[in-house]
């Protein structure tokens, strides 16, 4: 018997195993341990990813349809005196947007280093961190999300969910074990950040200086 099979003869005598005997899956690898801050109601999660994105220094406009986002993202603009003009994401549900009631000047498309404003849709928010989710395709291009000085994204309040785990879950199609993952996700708090080694944070060093977030709809039949 070699020096490994007396040691693991030894930890299975230890543990009442058998030889050949499959191991065991312990209970905390089957259920995921999810935070306290990770669950919650609708209307608990909808304000904790609302505190949480603040923290994180994002902006939050409240709105109760989506007829109201361009309005919403008209006058955020203007009040942070930011250009009028943006590049937004060529999705139906963005399109449909009565953004002819503004003064906002769009172009559908990826974004270039030229652009100082995106628009972009968002896949979930997570209350845990008051993070984003977003995808990469054809109608959400990831450049959107990365090279404007300024990001301003659209989150259906429906769509804020509690932990990791569950925005996960929301980005396969009708919950499918085998549906297809986009070739990129990503997950966004706060503007981008970074610090050096003695710790002095730098804003929009690898990313947007500004996340303004347009939070659509009601939870549990209050207004949001």
């Amino acid at each position: 018997m070699s020096a490994r099979d007396d040691i693991l003869a030894r930890i299975r005598r230890a543990t009442g195993r058998a030889e050949g005997a499959p191991v065991p899956t312990p209970a905390y690898a089957a259920t995921p341990l999810i935070p306290a801050r990770g669950r919650g109601t609708p209307a608990e999660l909808i304000a904790r990813f609302v505190e949480m994105a603040e923290e994180a220094s994002a902006t939050i406009s409240r709105v109760n349809s989506p007829d109201d986002v361009p309005g919403a993202v008209a006058s955020y603009l203007a009040q942070e005196n930011l250009p009028s003009e943006a590049v937004i994401a060529p999705s139906a549900a963005l399109s449909a947007l009565p953004w002819e009631r503004t003064a906002l000047t769009l172009r559908q498309g990826a974004a270039t280093g030229d652009d100082l404003v995106s628009i972009s849709p968002a896949v979930a928010g997570i209350a845990e961190t008051g993070s984003l989710m977003v995808r990469s395709g054809r109608t959400t291009p990831y450049t959107l999300n990365f090279l404007p000085d300024t990001h301003v994204a659209v989150l259906e309040a429906s769509d804020i969910v509690g932990a990791y785990e569950d925005a996960w879950a929301e980005m396969r199609p009708d919950g499918e074990a085998g549906a297809a993952l986009p070739r990129t996700v990503t997950l966004i708090t706060g503007p981008s950040r970074s610090s050096d080694i003695e710790r002095t944070d730098t804003i929009g060093v690898h990313g947007p200086r500004r996340l303004h977030i347009v939070l659509v709809g009601e939870a549990n039949g209050e207004a949001a």
